[in-house]
């Protein structure tokens, strides 16, 4: 809402950067329902007094260019807005905003990586299970394959000649990706989305590519699990940055052990989050326990052993695939905590996960 020649431009501008259509009013729209329905209202500066009166609702910008103006707090508490912007300094910020607007965007997807202490670890195996887990109990899950050594994560779910985009298709990616367009571009498997690596291209994912890759992901709600790899790069940062927790996996053994301090160390530079899933068999002496408390990190539980796991992923069943299984029910537990009233509050208390019957 701008009669601002000017303003108007910029804002129709960064309406088309966004993929947002929006409709142009002098002042608050005749009808009720409009001025409620809108999934956000730009009010620039010269209109604020018009907007006086109005229902209050939330997603109202006040929106200008003087860097001064001793007035604009006084005219956004007059009309309800949430956020006072200034042109062209927050111009990127607002683009995105409008975007979320459009996407329909709510909570941000639960975000878990998963790192292997050492080679071998498991960490993809988990890392499949617990998407198969979230998105069989009706979770939106997207899974990203964030390991350019690991062979593709799309083999473990036996989909590595479905069609649809890998990374080598993102690579170039910069600045914002839609969520809805990454999804159906991606390879659906077992009622989850894909993104792994090509077979025959060798590339590298800039961190840029990495972050707007990430991000996209998050918009779209429900879950998002990675898998990391174990040595920490610029892109790996930039995936560990948006992590809401991360889970090492760390078998029972003194070399698995003081691999796995060299990589957690790494990580809690960036992630404050890190937790560990010991894994058996163990050592004489250890257990879940005392790995925990030799890397100095909370224990999420004791990665339980599937019988049959290997055939059974040659018979086309993923990890997490048998749902009376252990590892399923391992992975069932972790959502289960995650999804406590308070989300928050659920990863903050760091429980254990156990995996014995």
């Amino acid at each position: 809402m701008t009669e601002d020649a000017e303003l108007l431009d910029d804002l129709l501008r960064l309406c088309a950067a966004a993929g947002a259509v929006p409709e142009v009013h002098h002042g608050p729209p005749g009808e009720r329902a409009g001025w409620e329905r809108a999934p956000m209202v730009l009010v620039g500066d010269d209109a604020a007094r018009r907007c006086q009166g109005v229902p209050r609702r939330p997603g109202v910008m006040l929106v200008g260019r003087d860097q001064d103006d001793p007035d604009v707090w006084r005219r956004a508490v007059e009309i309800g807005a949430e956020y006072v912007l200034r042109l062209p300094d927050s111009e990127g910020w607002l683009v995105d905003q409008i975007a979320n607007a459009v996407e329909g965007v709510g909570r941000s997807a639960l975000t878990v990586g998963v790192m292997g202490g050492r080679g071998g670890s498991g960490a993809s195996t988990l890392a499949c299970a617990l998407a198969v887990t979230a998105a069989r109990s009706g979770r939106r899950t997207l899974l990203i394959d964030g390991d350019p050594l690991g062979g593709g994560i799309d083999v473990l779910l036996g989909g590595e000649t479905c069609e649809g985009m890998r990374w080598p298709d993102f690579a170039r990616s910069k600045g914002r990706l839609g969520g809805g367009a990454l999804e159906e571009s991606l390879p659906a498997l077992h009622g989850l989305r894909v993104l792994s690596w090509g077979r025959d291209d060798q590339v590298v994912v800039p961190p840029q590519a990495m972050r707007s890759v990430l991000a996209a992901a998050r918009r779209l709600g429900g879950v998002v699990v990675v898998d990391l790899p174990r040595r920490v790069d610029e892109s790996v940062v930039e995936a560990l940055a948006q992590l809401d927790v991360g889970l090492l996996v760390v078998p029972g053994e003194l070399r698995a052990v003081a691999a796995a301090q060299r990589v957690a160390s790494a990580a809690r530079m960036v992630l404050d989050d890190l937790r560990v899933v010991a894994r058996g068999p163990y050592a004489a002496g250890l257990d879940e326990q005392w790995v925990a408390q030799s890397l100095g990190l909370p224990l999420m539980g004791d990665l339980p052993a599937e019988a049959g796991l290997p055939s059974a992923q040659d018979s086309g069943e993923p990890p997490g695939g048998n749902a009376r299984g252990a590892l399923a029910r391992f992975c069932t537990a972790f959502w289960e905590l995650a999804d406590a009233p308070a989300r928050s509050d659920a990863v903050q208390a760091r429980p254990r996960v156990g995996g014995a019957p």
